[in-house]
């Protein structure tokens, strides 16, 4: 991945590809074919393990979806936004200007995204890391076409929820200061679109010993998160015909819960969990 790091940071500073490719619906193939090379990457020995990217709004999910499926495919998960606030968190002159512009919800530059990417990619180099599961990049078609150039990507997934549910999430987040898990007190229930169900969603709650030590992100307020849906919007959106043009995009609604969609999500890509059973009842 040292050499995808290299590459990445040089295609950073050329000029923007043309893309001239024309829409086409993904169909199941494209989930089988990347199924296989995820069955194939297990195999440490064929040198090789998948190259995917998680898609969707801010709080639809990315994270908690793309590191089960990193444990189960024995992948790193690498999230831009773990790398963000792994920089926040350290004192100095960037940190400050990274603050600046995350809690006015903005997204950050190409090029600091790209610095942290590589960054992380040469660390997982020097541990002998092959493949990974992108969460949080590509935001951009420049990005896109800066990841196209340098690596082929099998699949890019999807997420997609309703925005008033998206909204309920993002406000419901919380951290434990102490461990680092991830909460969400939000409890959703809301009437289905155009006659449909319930969507109801139960709050992912902290153990006991978790409770006091809950923190909210400074940027998880009702002001900033709709900023960053309309941003999304506006930028990201494109990505996703991006590679729906490329016959690489899976696109998963979901439908309720993590309970629920986690198999449903793994039938979509056409793989077999040995502890399903366990992990959807985490």
């Amino acid at each position: 991945m040292a050499a995808i790091s290299r590459a990445i940071r040089s295609c950073a500073t050329a000029s923007r590809w043309n893309m001239a490719a024309s829409s086409k619906e993904v169909g199941a193939g494209v989930a089988r074919a990347a199924a296989a090379a995820a069955r194939r990457g297990r195999d440490r020995e064929d040198g090789r393990r998948v190259q995917w990217v998680f898609l969707g709004c801010p709080g639809v999910g990315k994270g908690t979806y793309a590191s089960r499926l990193s444990q189960m495919l024995r992948v790193p998960h690498i999230a831009t936004g773990d790398l963000v606030r792994d920089t926040l968190a350290c004192p100095g002159p960037f940190s400050k200007q990274l603050a600046e512009i995350v809690n006015h919800g903005k997204l950050l530059s190409d090029e600091i995204i790209i610095n942290l990417l590589s960054k992380r990619l040469e660390e997982g180099e020097e541990k002998g890391e092959l493949g990974f599961i992108l969460d949080g990049f590509p935001r951009t078609i420049r990005q896109a076409e800066i990841l196209e150039g340098v690596t082929g990507i099998d699949l890019a997934i999807n997420l997609k929820l309703r925005e008033e549910v998206l909204l309920a999430k993002c406000l419901g987040r919380r951290m434990c200061s102490q461990c680092g898990g991830n909460f969400n007190v939000a409890s959703i229930d809301i009437e289905g679109e155009n006659g449909g169900p319930r969507m109801c969603m139960p709050p992912l709650l902290p153990p006991p010993q978790c409770e006091s030590k809950l923190i909210t992100r400074p940027d998880d307020t009702e002001e900033v998160v709709k900023e960053r849906l309309c941003v999304y919007h506006d930028l990201s959106e494109p990505v996703e015909e991006f590679y729906r043009a490329r016959g690489k995009l899976l696109e998963f609604n979901l439908p309720v819960g993590l309970p629920e969609s986690w198999p449903k999500l793994l039938q979509a890509l056409n793989l077999e969990d040995p502890g399903n059973e366990r992990s959807a009842a985490a």
